[in-house]
């Protein structure tokens, strides 16, 4: 039984690990895309030059 417990005490460490990578993963992606829509906007608003009209 010894041989089993440890197995799967190693498949359950593999699978925390896994998902605790993807994880990660996933938050870096979220983090990245969400600054780079900050930045969209920033640049697409202009501060001080105002559009000349007639």
């Amino acid at each position: 039984m010894s041989k089993r417990d440890n197995w799967a005490g190693s498949a359950v460490l593999a699978g925390a690990a896994a998902i605790g990578s993807a994880a990660l993963a996933a938050a870096l992606l979220y983090s990245s895309r969400r600054k780079e829509k900050a930045q969209k906007v920033v640049v697409k608003t202009p501060l001080g030059d105002a559009p000349e009209t007639d």
